[in-house]
């Protein structure tokens, strides 16, 4: 049941109206004045507030507009004496939900708060879904707490809130789409649509229909109308990942629809109009793929206004730990363990491995490791073993100019004493050495026995 909030320096009728409302099964605060209600809304969820309007220290009208503007999903009616019904009209204004004259309305003040619960229940229940959603798209997703990502962070926490076009570059699997999402939810377009399409995956003539639509009959196969991507965003944001795939043709479309705010459906020749903000993505540099003559240039411009570059998993080991640890906590739900846990050992490979394909490769190294891992006491354990072998062995050393000879060949030593499951006479045999050089080789790498 809902709690409900008076507000009356009339202590008896306060008193009696607390116990009407008690009796229909709310929770009833109560306070003699606006400070000690503004209070208690401070700790208290409160669903209504009923308030008079000759308040000791604050007219009751302002006190709603101030609730109304601090706590928006909380609905308020307002108390009026005979005679000042216009002062209830004009709290209505200003965002109460009604007024009740005092004395006169015994019959019509449950009906009344009911209506009133009900809505504020309805708003309290929007806010926890926009919260969930801005939880599960929001900043908040981001994980990291490295100087490079958190200036990333900033930078698109600033942008968000304006309509620019925004343009975010870094290597593959840096976690664009998600900073994409999460510009999307800060800003005021947060309740219109997101929608993304990654511009290499795509033909020209498939992609160009996706974009922006077609008409019936415009190609063979277009049996009906189609809006495309453009007109599904109106009024939100549309993700164009690798944007440096697009075809020339394409950009000129593009162009022409950031600066108009209007394009043509293939085999229209009416325009579309459209409200929608840009985010665009691409590992590529657009700025020598426009020297090459791949890019326009006044496109590059255009959807540079704002650029953020996302950095590299290596350029932020100081996440690596976290990241791991949520995708591991994510993995071990998905086949129904709630416990899970990273050896130190494990986590050491994790930090000293290049992660060429960035956030996405740990993912994925993450969910091969849980699906391999055993439960031991309930826990399930992650442990070298449980990475790919590369990482098991180091084959790829964190620097990249470490390829000197003797790092080649104790590289190689180790991936065969890997495969042939430590077996040292074979490992000789089929390294062509013998035995006895096997074991200096090993003991110069600091391979135990």
């Amino acid at each position: 049941m809902a709690t409900i909030l008076l507000i009356d320096d009339e202590s008896r009728l306060r008193q009696l109206l607390a116990r009407i409302l008690q009796l229909e099964g709310y929770t009833i605060l109560e306070a003699e004045n606006a400070r000690a209600g503004l209070k208690i809304l401070e700790r208290e969820e409160v669903q209504l507030v009923i308030s008079d309007v000759k308040l000791p220290d604050k007219n009751g009208i302002e006190l709603s507009a101030q609730i109304k503007e601090l706590y928006p999903a909380t609905e308020i009616i307002v108390l009026t004496a005979y005679g000042t019904i216009s002062d209830g009209v004009t709290a209505i204004k200003n965002g109460a939900f009604d007024y009740i004259t005092k004395g006169d309305d015994n019959d019509r003040i449950i009906p009344l708060v009911s209506r009133a619960v009900e809505k504020a229940n309805l708003q309290f229940r929007i806010k926890q879904l926009e919260e969930q959603v801005s939880q599960r798209y929001g900043f908040d997703r981001i994980i990291g707490r490295s100087r490079p990502l958190q200036q990333a962070v900033d930078l698109a926490r600033k942008v968000a809130v304006t309509d620019t076009t925004v343009l975010l570059t870094g290597e593959t699997g840096t976690g664009k789409e998600v900073f994409a999402q999460a510009i999307h939810q800060a800003s005021p377009r947060r309740t219109g649509p997101f929608v993304a399409i990654n511009c290499g995956a795509l033909g020209k003539d498939i992609l160009e229909s996706e974009l922006f639509g077609h008409r019936s009959g415009a190609f063979t196969g277009a049996s009906r109308d189609q809006k495309g991507l453009f007109a599904e965003a109106n009024k939100g944001t549309i993700f164009l990942d690798e944007i440096g795939e697009m075809p020339l043709d394409l950009q000129a479309k593009l162009l022409r629809v950031l600066e108009t705010h209007e394009f043509l459906r293939v085999g229209d020749t009416k325009p579309t109009k459209t409200d929608v903000r840009v985010v665009a993505a691409t590992n590529r540099s657009l700025e020598q793929e426009a020297g090459a003559g791949r890019f326009r240039l006044d496109l590059y411009y255009r959807l540079s206004v704002f650029q953020i570059e996302l950095p590299a998993l290596r350029d932020r080991r100081d996440d690596i730990t976290d990241l791991a640890n949520q995708f591991a906590q994510q993995e071990a739900a998905k086949v129904g363990k709630r416990d899970v846990r990273l050896s130190p050992a494990f986590v050491q490979k994790l930090t000293a491995h290049r992660w060429k394909g960035n956030i996405r490769e740990l993912k994925n190294v993450i969910e091969r490791a849980v699906i391999l891992a055993d439960t031991r006491n309930g826990t399930l354990e992650l442990t070298p073993e449980l990475l790919p072998y590369d990482m098991q062995t180091g084959s790829f050393p964190t620097d990249a100019t470490a390829l000197d000879l003797a790092t080649v060949e104790q590289q190689h030593i180790r991936r065969v004493l890997h495969q042939t499951n430590g077996n040292k006479t074979e490992t000789a045999r089929l390294l062509g050495i013998g035995l006895t050089t096997l074991y200096r080789k090993l003991g110069e790498a600091g391979i135990g026995e």
